[in-house]
């Protein structure tokens, strides 16, 4: 049986700008996916405990500042304090290149670069998710 992936997009840290988020939400609505925006200025805890809440497949951060190698890791680090090891973690934004080797080895599923097609970013959360989750999805 298929089902529909479940995402939570949401904004980490103080960056103020979610012009790009918004459209990724509803570009991933149009791809037939259940989406969460949790809106901006949100703390690792609060996207952590948005995950479990709302059951989710794949958490999406978007980060247009260069704090991510700080914030990412505390993510990180709560998904798996609470057992959330199965749920696909991806982060878009403004990223420097050699970064994403690094976010990679800590456990992010996959990165986005400014310029990534929603549909390059819906099927590789459909790949994430079959492979962390181990379900057929839409």
């Amino acid at each position: 049986m298929e089902r529909r992936i479940k995402v939570l997009i949401a904004k980490l840290g103080l960056d103020g700008h979610d012009r790009g988020a918004k459209v990724i939400a509803r570009g991933l609505r149009d791809e037939g996916m259940d989406v969460i925006y949790t809106g901006l200025r949100q703390t690792p805890e609060q996207i952590v405990k948005a995950a479990l809440q709302e059951d989710v497949d794949v958490i999406g951060i978007s980060i247009l500042s260069g704090v991510y190698m700080e914030l990412v890791p505390k993510v990180i680090e709560l998904m798996k304090k609470y057992g959330l090891e199965n749920v696909g973690l991806v982060v878009g934004g403004v990223i420097v290149p050699d970064d994403i080797p690094k976010l990679k080895a800590l456990g992010v599923d996959e990165v986005f670069l400014p310029g990534s097609s929603i549909r390059e970013i819906a099927n590789s959360i459909r790949d994430v998710v079959k492979r962390k989750r181990g379900i057929k999805v839409e």
